[in-house]
């Protein structure tokens, strides 16, 4: 899992939305944060300056100050897969940057800074559904 800049945020991989608005939830990502196939849990929505989406184990969240930011719920699919809520207005086709949020929950940015620089790294890689 790579930092892209010295003291920046530590990112996991680019995730393209499939056309049923899953999402793959890169392995590393998968096992930090603690996930296993049918958990629940809930959406909400990134911040302003990054957009996208932030997914997190229900019990984990809804036991925190931020449980009041929940927009949905739904459950891990087999291999890690999530489908998105079509209210957080993400598209099929979009590419997403998983990047480690807090300990709390797995952050998938849509822009900003963070994203900006990701986009200079080929390295990185790409997963889809």
């Amino acid at each position: 899992m790579p930092q892209l800049v010295k003291g920046g945020k530590w990112v996991f991989a680019w995730t393209v939305v499939g056309g049923d608005l899953d999402l793959l939830i890169p392995p590393e990502a998968f096992q930090e944060y603690g996930f296993q196939t049918k958990d629940p849990v809930v959406f909400l929505r990134g911040s302003r300056s990054s957009g996208g989406v932030i997914i997190g184990r229900r019990a984990k969240v809804l036991d925190s100050v931020v449980k009041g930011r929940v927009v949905a719920e739904g459950e891990i699919g087999e291999r890690g897969l999530v489908r998105l809520p079509a209210l957080l207005g993400v598209q099929a086709g979009e590419k997403l940057l998983a990047v480690r949020g807090s300990g709390l929950a797995l952050s998938f940015l849509r822009f900003g800074r963070i994203y900006a620089e990701a986009l200079r790294h080929p390295e990185l890689e790409v997963m889809k559904p």
